[in-house]
């Protein structure tokens, strides 16, 4: 069964880093698609970053040149390095394949504040 188990979220200034971790198992990690989503307060679950099984990435506009996903294919892990945080980053974190599929993780909350 596929778990999903994300982490490294927190409070954090505006201009602040984080860097979110997902360690995946329960599937064959390494040809998978993997990406970042989060959820803010009031929204629906957006997709943010992605990564191939390649290493090709992608971005939504609104983070690109601040946030970078990563992934480790032998620790079954992707990571998002988030810089230059703002307010509207705030929200909870996901990660997931994409097209996101059930099962979810819990996510990470992210909140941007001073």
């Amino acid at each position: 069964q596929v778990r999903l188990v994300e982490s490294g979220g927190g409070l954090v200034q505006p201009g602040g880093s984080l860097r979110l971790s997902c360690a995946a198992s329960g599937m064959i990690f390494s040809i998978n698609t993997m990406a970042w989503y989060r959820q803010a307060p009031g929204k629906e679950r957006e997709l943010v970053a992605v990564i191939t099984s390649g290493g090709g990435t992608n971005y939504v506009d609104s983070v690109k040149g601040r946030f970078t996903i990563s992934r480790d294919n032998a620790k079954n892990t992707v990571y998002l390095q988030m810089n230059g945080l703002k307010s509207e980053d705030t929200g909870v974190y996901y990660c997931n394949r994409a097209p996101g599929r059930r099962p979810w993780g819990q996510g990470t909350q992210v909140t941007v504040s001073s």
